[in-house]
């Protein structure tokens, strides 16, 4: 029996996986696409905005058994073991309904080991890794939002000739590319040419001749592109170099994520707030919703350094807990000032 292809989409944080998972499944075309979604932290939000979408849910908004397979403890390369292999197992137990699977990673993973898994004979006797497809935030790579405070760490780099390491954001980085069947600019609707040659030059320096570079907007590519790549990265993955080969005991403690809780907030001063915390600390990601009074709607907010979208995404459901809910990702966080530094959000 065929092996059923299985699509690694990685890529730093806020680069946009999401939204190229929601442009495959909007345009699956009958395909039978099983989903994995992982987040860094307690709260998994990338699966709420994957429900929020409608995708794989009844008509009660209810996510079906089997349609969304949410990880949300801790970067899927840390757990492939407790986590991964189960699912992957519970996937091969109904193959004869599933054409393809989707795999997102967190924004802080390493793919190389999730690929590596597929070399594991349980899995590697159904599926096949068709492509690792890495997603680049086109303006955050051209401003070094990659780095752990991308101004500051990126001139004193550049400043002290002593310092002969990158930063483990920048090998995060790299590392997302090496591992890299199809390389993904995008939101290149927001720089202009001068950014999009320096960032293509920069991801080009770290990548084969072979790996293909396409831009996008919005994830908004033809699925032939991303999918049916055949690449079988499991049988090459070892020969791909990365700055955690020889890291046995690799583990994410430079970043902690902490989850905030709080009831209906007052739009504008949430986002004074989360400004100046921000400001405060080194905030690498924070993403969530919030209820605002009067609107039947939720929030949903994602921020990547210091610049935060926010829109209303769906209406709240009947039965629903409201309130906000906030995931903090970042380094050295001081908990106990986050949640004093939005004390007087509330509304």
């Amino acid at each position: 029996m065929q092996k059923i292809p299985a699509t690694i989409v990685t890529g730093f944080l806020g680069s946009g996986k999401t939204t190229l998972l929601r442009h495959i499944l909007d345009n699956a075309d009958g395909r039978r696409i099983a989903v994995i979604v992982n987040e860094f932290g307690e709260l998994g939000i990338d699966g709420e905005i994957l429900k929020g979408c409608g995708i794989g849910c009844d008509e009660d908004g209810q996510v079906q058994e089997g349609a969304l397979y949410e990880l949300a403890n801790g970067c899927m390369c840390c757990t492939v073991q407790e986590e991964f292999f189960p699912v992957m197992q519970q996937l091969a137990a109904r193959r004869d309904r599933i054409d393809a699977v989707l795999i997102e990673t967190s924004g802080l993973a390493l793919p190389k080991p999730l690929v590596q898994a597929f070399q594991w004979p349980e899995i590697a006797n159904v599926f096949t890794v068709d492509a690792v497809v890495t997603v680049v935030d086109t303006p955050a790579a051209d401003a070094g939002q990659f780095a752990a405070n991308p101004a500051a760490v990126d001139e004193q780099r550049r400043a002290d000739a002593n310092l002969d390491h990158e930063s483990p954001l920048h090998e995060l980085f790299e590392d997302q590319l090496s591992a890299a069947d199809l390389v993904v600019l995008n939101k290149t609707d927001l720089v202009d040419a001068a950014a999009l040659a320096r960032v293509t030059a920069l991801v080009r320096e770290e990548l084969p001749p072979a790996v293909k570079i396409v831009q996008s907007t919005q994830g908004q590519l033809p699925l032939d592109v991303l999918l049916g790549l055949a690449k079988a990265a499991e049988t090459t993955i070892d020969q791909r170099v990365s700055h955690h080969d020889h890291d046995e005991d690799h583990d994410h403690d430079a970043f902690d994520a902490h989850v905030v809780e709080l009831p209906a907030v007052d739009r504008e001063r949430l986002l004074a707030a989360l400004a100046r915390l921000v400001e405060q600390q080194t905030i690498l990601r924070v993403k969530g919703f919030a209820e605002i009074p009067g609107k039947p709607m939720r929030w949903l907010l994602q921020g990547v350094g210091r610049r935060l979208d926010h829109h209303f995404d769906r209406a709240w459901r009947e039965g629903e807990r409201r309130g906000t809910r906030l995931v903090f990702i970042g380094q050295d966080l001081d908990e106990a000032a986050l949640r004093a530094g939005l004390a007087g959000v509330q509304a």
